[in-house]
């Protein structure tokens, strides 16, 4: 089955309500995903169940690689069905898990709750984003996805901070069920919202479209969980996911955006877990480690606002924003002083415009059908990285300081930039190309490639 949007004519950027209500449901989606009162307390409620700290790190580890054996599988999947059907079904997965955790506290609840998340986390990564770019491409504001994922990041980033001083309160009322009840709460929520995304996506071969087999002139909005069914969903999946491991394998503009991703991604997200650590270290009372903290993940909120501006920058102005965020990080977590807390301020949020940028130019360089399994295949790549950088930094942080380990990250991403102000020297006109033959391989060819 091999499936893609229908554009609609005479619709653009300011055509209003289907773009509206597209990245209203977005938004609205992203804070609710991340709106979770047992993110500042689960490391409390393992620890208090009695769990040792090598316990604890294999949970995370167990959670890490459950994304990455799930990652390419969900996104051919979410290619070859709904991605709508998988949004939806995927904070149901994460609800499942933390209702585990406060009800039957123990190791193995704990690690079934984490193959659960793992899964939800899985079943998003790629289907989100296809999703939201091609419904985008559709009514001709493909260009603005860079500025809504950003939007979207910071809204997630924005329900994290509203969560934090929440949690104490339920906490104090009822403790940890209080506080897994209303995490479970906003997982129904988010599955909730997800109902509401537009997906419209003409099938091709033996993919149907339910709605026009359906009696009545129907609405066009493409309500339902079910708006296209394959006949033969595994050969579907199959070959969605040959289709779009081709294209990496075929283009070498899709092979750089892969590659880019986790170059740009994964350092700082996971650096982002040892963020307390380094505040810590510069002398700040711990009653006001949160306090600096806010004001780290203020600054990757405002990077994700930033997106729409960012994507005027070229090759070299990608470069330059990299190489100010390096030495910004470096600079500020060397001196361990409550100031340099804000240069890493404002490198994460640098990392994450550069993040979001990154993910927009794979999506404007993916050219066939398979786009949730390309974005998949980055989202593996991510993955990975962060895991070797976990490893890393626990070598690096015990001999030495966090703010030495953090500066020493600092390096991947000089030369990440110094890699793309060379490439960028010899591109010179050729990104501008990539984009209109992509855009031309989706409006033509595309739609019937078996």
């Amino acid at each position: 089955m091999t499936l893609s949007p229908a554009r609609v004519p005479g619709t653009g950027p300011g055509s209003g309500p289907a773009v509206r209500r597209l990245t209203a449901t977005l938004y609205g989606y992203a804070f609710l995903d991340d709106f979770v009162l047992l993110y500042p307390v689960y490391a409390l409620l393992f620890s208090d169940t009695g769990l040792t700290v090598w316990q604890i790190s294999s949970l995370f580890c167990l959670w890490s690689l459950t994304g990455v054996l799930l990652e390419i599988p969900s996104g051919a999947w979410a290619d070859a069905v709904s991605r709508r059907l998988l949004l939806w079904f995927g904070p149901l997965l994460t609800a499942a898990g933390f209702t585990l955790w406060v009800l039957a506290p123990s190791y193995w609840a704990f690690a079934l709750g984490f193959v659960l998340w793992g899964a939800k986390g899985a079943l998003g990564s790629g289907a989100l984003e296809a999703l939201v770019y091609e419904e985008l491409d559709r009514l001709g504001a493909a260009d603005r996805y860079g500025a809504v994922m950003g939007r979207a990041r910071a809204a997630g980033l924005v329900a994290v901070m509203a969560a934090m001083p929440l949690t104490g309160p339920v906490y104090a009322f009822g403790g940890y069920p209080a506080v897994g009840l209303a995490s479970v709460l906003a997982c129904l929520l988010t599955a909730a919202t997800a109902t509401r995304f537009p997906e419209h996506r003409e099938p091709a071969g033996e993919a149907k479209d339910v709605d026009a087999c359906r009696e009545g002139p129907g609405d066009g909005t493409g309500e339902g969980l079910g708006d296209t069914v394959s006949d033969t969903p595994g050969d579907g999946w199959a070959r969605t996911l040959r289709a779009g491991l081709a294209e990496a394998r075929g283009n070498r503009s899709v092979r750089g955006a892969l590659l880019l991703v986790p170059a740009v991604t994964a350092v700082w997200g996971a650096l982002d877990e040892y963020t307390p650590l380094l505040v810590r270290d510069t002398g700040v009372a711990e009653s006001a480690v949160p306090n600096w903290l806010l004001l780290i993940w203020a600054g990757a909120t405002v990077g994700g606002l930033l997106a729409g501006a960012g994507r005027r920058l070229g090759t070299g102005g990608f470069a330059g924003l990299l190489a100010v965020s390096a030495v910004a990080m470096a600079a500020g977590a060397w001196v361990r002083t409550p100031a340099g807390i804000g240069l890493v301020a404002l490198a994460f949020c640098g990392f994450q415009l550069a993040s979001v940028l990154a993910d927009a130019r794979l999506q404007d360089r993916i050219g066939g059908t398979g786009r949730a399994t390309l974005t998949s295949v980055a989202g593996v790549g991510t993955d990975l990285t962060t895991i070797a950088v976990y490893g890393a930094y626990g070598v690096i942080g015990s001999a030495t300081t966090h703010g030495a380990a953090f500066a020493l990250f600092a390096v991947p991403y000089l030369v990440t930039a110094a890699l793309l102000a060379i490439v960028g020297k010899g591109a010179g006109g050729n990104r501008t190309g990539g984009r209109r033959a992509a855009r031309a391989a989706r409006t033509s060819g595309s739609r019937a490639r078996p």
